[in-house]
């Protein structure tokens, strides 16, 4: 039996009938009719020397040889549309697509991609704002923003400022709620997308650390970020925000962390993109355009003083 690989339009029709297990689905993805395809996976059959499906009553299953082939085949054309797919992004240099967050994308880059556009005309940004875990050698992204712990195996990864909680609110009610004490009073917002942190860092955790006695009064629950953010700026209460979303407001005295005292925690946003990319000129413009943002709000962490969720009495 000889070791020479089939041609690629037998082993793309095989491919496509192992996923579908549907002769007549498969033609359909491949757009070429089934009798066409037929004839493919029999060439195919006719090369390798045995069947690979088993033709059963409006029915096809694999044999003991296509199982074995099938895993392979997905693979190897998986890979090869990757490698395509990364062999055409080179040839767009200076276009950049990066995915973050919606609550990032709104509250962090958006605010401030005028300042990149001025200082790097030459580079096209493109944004896809979503949750959803993308593959950087498999999507067409090449840079990534996510925040949580990792890991990030087989990625260039470098992790952004240290992250934290604390308690902000408009310049109005900071004066109705001028201690911790008072919070007890006071319309607390709860954003539910920071309950996966570990060890908790929620309105009961900051009441501990602050030795307030008492249990938080909720008034409010959000489950995204920017939406509890946009909130506490219309006046409806107090938030517990997270650095990367509220910095800015507190440089520019939008919003107050009247209280001083933050959580921290070991999640992180981080910079994710392909190994080997990461000296790509666009992906070091913008990678050192998001530290130089990072540095201008530095001084807010600067006047905080910080407590993990365990150093409660």
């Amino acid at each position: 039996m000889s070791d020479r690989l089939p041609p690629l339009t037998a082993l793309r029709a095989f491919d496509a009938a192992a996923r579908h297990m549907s002769f007549q689905k498969a033609a359909a993805e491949l757009n070429v009719t089934p009798a066409a395809l037929s004839f493919q996976i029999k060439s195919l059959e006719e090369h390798f020397g045995a069947p690979l499906f088993l033709r059963l009553n409006r029915a096809v299953e694999l044999t003991e040889a296509g199982r074995l082939l099938a895993p392979g085949a997905a693979d190897g054309f998986e890979m090869l549309a990757g490698a395509w797919r990364n062999a055409r992004r080179s040839l767009n240099s200076n276009t950049l697509t990066v995915t973050a967050g919606p609550a990032f994308t709104s509250k962090w880059l958006a605010p401030r991609l005028y300042a990149f556009a001025q200082d790097h005309p030459e580079i096209e940004l493109r944004f896809a704002a979503g949750l959803k875990f993308v593959d950087l050698n498999r999507d067409e992204v090449d840079v990534a923003i996510r925040f949580g712990y990792g890991p990030d195996d087989g990625l260039y990864s470098m992790p952004l400022a240290d992250e934290w909680l604390t308690p902000v609110m408009l310049p109005s009610l900071a004066e109705k709620y001028p201690t911790p004490a008072e919070l007890i009073d006071a319309p607390l917002i709860h954003n539910t997308s920071d309950d996966f942190l570990k060890p908790r860092c929620d309105w009961s955790a900051w009441f501990r650390v602050a030795r307030v006695d008492g249990a938080p009064r909720i008034a409010s629950v959000f489950s995204q970020p920017d939406h509890a953010l946009d909130a506490a700026m219309s006046g409806v209460g107090v938030v517990l925000g997270r650095r990367a979303f509220v910095v800015k407001y507190l440089a520019e005295g939008r919003l107050v962390a009247p209280y001083k005292l933050a959580l921290t925690t070991k999640a992180r946003f981080r910079f994710l993109c392909r190994l080997g990319q990461e000296n790509r000129p666009a992906i070091v413009a913008f990678r050192d355009w998001v530290l130089a943002e990072i540095k201008k709000t530095a001084q807010v962490s600067a006047g905080l003083e910080f407590a993990t969720p365990e150093d409660s009495p």
